[in-house]
């Protein structure tokens, strides 16, 4: 018993010792953090209205920003806007858009088993089956997602173009998700959306049919929910705007 707790013990400290030396080579030394480099930019970043940068963008921005990042995510043969990274960001509770710190890196390594950007890359795959198969991981990501996108304190709403661009990213395979972001884009009444009406969102998109046809008046959705049901009844026949 003795022996065997050691092995796994002296397993574990490997696998520590693995992820905290790949980190080493993208970390910035000065913050011990993979992140945008450059304060100048920081400050910029924060004056930005997140309306002019759609997630894809600036997922692409924040993350390229610092070479570190830049060939992380090459080194892993990944973009960064891929939802891989977002994945990846989900299964190491990254706390800030476009930062891994030390401890986020290596316990989401340690979840993956994996302490090269070869295993990594290998199990890539296995977090899209995940939250494709598993109902709890799916609305975990999901919800990691909308927070993920919260780049201030005490940020409670995103914008529709961020919404917009997430939903498509975050859950790709809902028939109602396109018809919804069409409906988000042309609606004037809502200029940011809170955490309810997201969540809110993916459990009608898991109850409600895509044609509509079983949703009930009675049922207690958001107002924005009802005035997408009105509006997708309306519009039905028209085609879906992919872009």
């Amino acid at each position: 018993m003795k022996r065997a707790k050691k092995a796994m013990g002296g397993a574990a400290n490997r696998a520590a010792g693995g992820s905290s030396a790949l980190f080493e080579q993208y970390c910035d030394p000065a913050t011990d953090e993979i992140g945008p480099e450059g304060r100048k930019f920081l400050r910029t970043l924060h004056l930005m209205p997140i309306n002019l940068c759609v997630l894809a963008v600036l997922l692409s921005l924040m993350l390229a920003v610092h070479a570190g990042v830049e060939r992380f995510c090459s080194d892993i043969n990944t973009d960064p806007s891929d939802r891989k990274v977002l994945l990846l960001a989900w299964k190491m509770r990254a706390k800030r858009m476009g930062f891994f710190s030390r401890e986020e890196f290596q316990s989401g390594l340690t979840a993956l088993k994996a302490t090269t950007t070869a295993q990594i890359q290998r199990a890539l795959p296995g977090l899209e089956e995940q939250v494709e198969c598993n109902p709890d991981s799916f609305r975990d990501f999901c919800t990691f997602a909308f927070k993920y996108c919260l780049t201030e304190p005490s940020q409670k709403l995103i914008d529709i173009d961020t919404a917009v661009t997430m939903l498509a990213i975050v859950m790709p395979r809902e028939p109602l998700m396109p018809r919804f972001c069409d409906f988000l884009k042309e609606q004037t009444e809502y200029k940011v959306i809170n955490f309810d009406q997201w969540t809110s969102f993916l459990r009608f998109a898991q109850e409600v049919k895509p044609d509509l046809s079983n949703y009930r008046d009675e049922d207690a959705w958001p107002i924005l929910l009802d005035n997408f049901v009105e509006w997708g009844r309306r519009n039905a026949d028209r085609p879906i705007d992919f872009t």
